[in-house]
Order: C-alpha cells, then structure tokens, then sequence
C-alpha cells in the first residue's frame, strides 16, 4: 500500500453493526467503530443501542463512515418476480417497508408451502457462497425483518447503500450532509474461516458453554494475528479483548467482525476497486455480501 492510499484509508470512521430487528435492553443493536492505524484495525468504541429511534440518530448524526452492517440489503429475485412486487431495488424497498410484519409472514409463508420440500426458500446470488440464511427467513434468524427494520431507516438518514441506492435523499436538506457508505456485512462468513463450524455464541445462557468461550478467544487471537484471508490484524485493549470474551451472546464480537470487512471494503475502495470491493456481476435487486 502506497504512503498516500494508505492515508486515504486511515482518515476513514469504520463501522461494524450488529443489528436486531426488536431492540431491547437485553438484546440491543451493537456498534462498533474505529479505524485503520500503522495497518491495523483499532477498535475506539462499542455503542449499544436499544432501541430503532436510537438506531435511525445514529444514523443521522453528521460524520462520515465506511461501515458493514449484519442484516440483508435486498430480496431474492426470484421471490420479488413471483410476487410481482417492482423489480428495481429503491421501488421494492419501498413497497415492502409497507407491509406489516404479520403480512410478510403470512405472504412468504404461502410462498414457501407452494414450493416442494428441500427447496422452501428463494435464495439470493450472494447467499450460497456466504452460507448465510436466506434474506426472506422470518424465523431463527428472523433476517426479513431485519431487513424490513433496518433498510428503510438508512435509506430515510440517506446513506449511500453501495450499488443499491446512491444516498444523499433522506428527509431535510442534503446539502453539506456527509457520505456514508454500508455494505450488507456477515460475521458467520469470517467467523468460520477461523472456526469452521465451532459455536463461539448463544443467547441461550444454558448453551453459553465454556467451549464457547475457547471459540471466542480463538477467535479474537486470530483476528488479532491477521490470520484470515482478509489479511488484516485486529488490534484491541486488554479491557475490549475482555469485553469481546465476556459477551457470550457474540453480540459485541460480530460487530467488531463487521468492522473488519468494512476495513478490508475501505482498503481495497483506496486501491481503486470500484463499489468496495462490490463484485461487477452484482444483482442491483438483491444486493450483496461484502467480502464474499
């Protein structure tokens, strides 16, 4: 990395979000940010908030950010085009910010039970090669109303969603209002590389297993060793390192994985790639994972 792209990178907020479509105390949306520094990720701050109306300031407070964000941007295609909702991304959004949660229950549940078995789900492009749930799953995880909870409020404060939406709409005036970037982000999908198909997390405290906690620290040792294909190392305080261990929910942890994507996105954007690393054959409907 040149002296001048490597400063392009260290002058950018990264953002790890770890997002909850119900935010409550208990079980709140996790925020990490920091920065790249002497070409390493420093975590600066967790930020836990517990509910939407808290989400949606923060996604309006005036700063610039390059972020990855764990819930879907889009929709199957195939689920979009068999229900005939509008094909293009902005339209779609909008229609499905309309229906209730109950409505989108009921209408991909129909869709599922007209499908053989083995085959439920429409699955987006990106989700295959991510392992990650299907973008219309409602339940374990509930990844539809993420999307439904999440999505609508970025699109509102104006934040660019890379290659679906270019930002800079939101309500009030646009002028002077500071770019921000997300990604669709997917802890599982770094996680594994380190853990292959080790449990590091539960929010069931009767499965918050000491061999759990091993996974964490295994885990966090990785990331700080920068061995993972995104050759980046991670750099932590010994109080955060402790704070990402003791959350056994993995919570914490998943939006510290987060930022590190969004870290790998911002980098190969001041290498020129176009769209943050984006692939060129993206579905501009669907969306897709960053780092996949």
């Amino acid at each position: 990395m040149t002296p001048s792209t490597q400063a392009v990178v260290e002058n950018v907020l990264l953002v790890g979000c770890d997002f909850s479509s119900r935010p409550t105390s208990k079980k709140p949306i996790v925020i990490a940010t920091g920065a790249l520094s002497g070409g390493r990720i420093q975590l600066s701050k967790l930020e836990r908030l517990t509910s939407l109306e808290l989400f949606s300031k923060w996604l309006e407070h005036p700063r610039s950010w390059v972020g990855a964000f764990d819930l879907p941007f889009g929709l199957p295609r195939e689920l979009v085009q068999t229900l005939g909702w509008p094909s293009n991304w902005p339209d779609c959004i909008a229609h499905y910010s309309c229906l209730s949660r109950e409505q989108i229950r009921a209408t991909f549940a129909a869709f599922c039970n007209a499908r053989p078995v083995g085959g439920k789900f429409a699955h987006r492009a990106t989700d295959i090669p991510a392992g990650s749930s299907p973008s219309m799953k409602w339940v374990n995880p509930p990844v539809a109303y993420m999307l439904h909870a999440g999505v609508p409020l970025m699109v509102k404060a104006g934040v660019n969603l890379v290659g679906l939406h270019p930002g800079g709409q939101g309500e009030g005036p646009d002028e002077g209002r500071p770019p921000r970037f997300a990604l669709e982000g997917y802890p599982g999908l770094l996680a594994r590389e380190v853990l292959s198909n080790r449990s590091y997390k539960s929010d069931d405290k009767a499965k918050q297993t000491p061999e759990r906690l091993i996974a964490r620290k295994d885990l966090i040792t990785a990331l700080e060793h920068g061995q993972t294909r995104l050759n980046l190392r991670l750099k932590l305080t010994h109080a955060q390192r402790d704070v990402l261990v003791d959350d056994a929910s993995g919570d914490s942890l998943d939006a510290v994985l987060c930022m590190v994507q969004a870290a790998w996105a911002q980098t190969r954007h001041a290498q020129g790639a176009a769209r943050y690393g984006l692939p060129d054959h993206m579905d501009p409907l669907e969306g897709w994972i960053v780092t996949v």
